[in-house]
């Protein structure tokens, strides 16, 4: 038996949620310095609704670094904020909705 989605109550091959949650979400990508000079690239405003993990995990593989989540914040070490956007498009977020300031 297939599992069920708790919000829509189509299963979980089906379901839209995330391509919903994708649309509107309003998403802040930051490069902040750390201690040691470091850089980091701080991604927020990731809904509840979206896999975090798996978009970390993504978002790491094709950036090749590090990186953590922090509640619903991404975490990656480096300077990414321009590559960060491009894959997050790929991914289905819209671009208005995308602020890469510094």
């Amino acid at each position: 038996m297939e599992d069920i989605c708790n919000k829509c109550g189509l299963p979980k091959n089906l379901c839209v949620c995330q391509d919903i949650a994708k649309e509107s979400q309003k998403i802040k990508i930051r490069e902040l310095p750390r201690r040691f000079g470091k850089i980091i690239t701080s991604i927020r405003g990731l809904g509840s609704d979206v896999d975090v993990e798996s978009l970390t995990k993504e978002l790491k593989t094709h950036l090749a670094c590090g990186g953590t989540i922090k509640g619903t914040e991404i975490i990656l070490q480096g300077k990414h904020a321009r590559k960060a956007k491009e894959i997050l498009l790929k991914q289905g977020f819209k671009e208005e909705l995308i602020d890469a300031g510094r």
